[in-house]
């Protein structure tokens, strides 16, 4: 099996990185509809296209990035000096995916609670918190292509 993904690890490297970079898109635009989602009053027009579009960039876009990244990034975990065993800088970029997959369950979390008209976040908590996966998506792109340690 090792040989089969160090064979194709170029195929697998930028399979990864496309799906990684899909779920970004969803990722930074998902806060910014609950920017506008957050000042829609419960129940009008507005509120009910901005839950569809929620749930549509969650259900066909987000959700599925995040399985097929995980499942070519686990694929590239598994070649000796790629993932396992290759530096301090593997092991932080992993941190880093964990807390994206943690802010991703938050961002579900708030689309369920503006679903049954519970949301208390503001949008300028969406604007605050939009910032995070851009941040960590450059952390990220950073140690990955210089491998600092």
């Amino acid at each position: 099996m090792v040989d089969f993904i160090t064979d194709h690890y170029l195929i697998i490297k930028s399979l990864h990185i496309i799906f990684v970079t899909f779920w970004m898109a969803g990722m930074f635009y998902l806060p910014r509809l609950y920017v506008y989602h957050a000042t829609a009053k419960p129940g009008s027009e507005l509120d009910l296209t901005l839950q569809v579009m929620e749930r549509r960039l969650l259900k066909i876009i987000i959700n599925p990035m995040i399985f097929l990244s995980i499942f070519f990034g686990l694929l590239l975990w598994f070649i000796p000096g790629v993932g396992l065993g290759s530096g301090v800088w593997s092991y932080l970029k992993l941190l880093l995916v964990f807390f994206l997959l943690a802010y991703h369950g938050f961002l579900s979390y708030c689309r369920k609670r503006f679903v049954h008209n519970q949301n208390t976040y503001t949008d300028r908590f969406f604007r605050l918190i939009n910032e995070v996966p851009p941040i960590i998506f450059i952390v990220i792109v950073f140690l990955v292509v210089l491998k600092p340690f």
